[in-house]
């Protein structure tokens, strides 16, 4: 079972034109494979920063963005998980998915964003479809859950996920700027690691300036690693940066068995469960 898991964050700054945006996950890969992570993260919205139309935008998961990222997974020989738009099949109101793309060894799946960011004035769900489904990968042999942005709200996905063994669990998000949004981003990880005993890897976009910031989420920066006991081994600044982090799983294992929320929240389930039935 493996001891230690190397990761790495890549804090970008998307733009509008994907084919650059691309490029951008070509080189930050490359440094991750070169530095020995196993996987890395890209931020919410890889494929395009939000702020413009994002219907023309969107491809398929088997379009040419999506295969030029599997391209670059295979050939790094590492796990690559970016945010991407696809269209919503079946969506009377012509909205995307705001969707996670997983690719590399052993590894092709999707994530579809189940929560999505109607608050702080921003309707995301006028243009974005919702998703439905948790999402595990593994990696090395390892349980990862997935996550997007507002996700990181909701403390029952992150125990959903915990519940289907996953031991890491990905925040990727286009966090929106705004009096104490860096702080909330920086607690809401570090609790959802408390809440499951899990490492969460929160990746974000860099602050992309001033003029870009009033147009939506596009990022504040911030990326962390929360261990299992909720605190900051790894953190960045507001610029882009490529955060290269060791995972202790060993110790991530000995917090769940010690803390025993998840056992414990298990046993107040089934006894709720069985008074229900009475």
């Amino acid at each position: 079972m493996l001891a230690v898991m190397r990761i790495a964050l890549a804090q970008i700054r998307s733009g509008t034109e994907p084919s650059a945006n691309l490029g951008l996950v070509g080189d930050y890969t490359r440094r991750a494979a070169d530095a020995g992570a196993s996987m890395v993260l890209f931020p919410e919205a890889t494929m395009c920063r939000f702020g413009i139309p994002l219907g023309p935008i969107a491809e398929p998961l088997d379009g040419p963005w999506a295969d030029g990222v599997r391209a670059v997974a295979a050939s790094s020989g590492i796990v690559v998980v970016a945010g991407m738009f696809a269209p919503a099949a079946e969506d009377t109101a012509g909205r995307v998915t705001n969707t996670l793309l997983a690719t590399g060894p052993g590894v092709d799946a999707r994530y579809d964003k189940i929560h999505l960011y109607d608050a702080f004035g921003f309707t995301e769900s006028k243009t974005v479809a919702p998703g439905h489904d948790p999402v595990v990968i593994e990696v090395d042999g390892v349980t990862v859950g997935l996550t997007l942005c507002y996700d990181i709200r909701f403390p029952e996905l992150y125990v959903e996920l915990a519940e289907r063994g996953a031991e890491v669990i990905t925040a990727h998000a286009s966090w929106g700027t705004g009096p104490g949004k860096l702080e909330q981003w920086t607690l809401l990880a570090r609790a959802r690691a408390i809440d499951t005993s899990t490492v969460v890897a929160a990746v974000g976009q860099a602050y992309p300036g001033d003029e870009i910031a009033k147009l939506g989420p596009t990022g504040v920066g911030g990326s962390l690693v929360a261990t299992a006991l909720g605190e900051v081994q790894a953190a960045a600044g507001a610029d882009p940066e490529l955060l290269i982090c060791d995972i202790d799983l060993d110790a991530a294992r000995a917090a769940r068995a010690t803390v025993a929320v998840m056992h414990n929240r298990s046993d107040f389930t089934h006894v709720g469960r069985a008074e229900s039935l009475r």
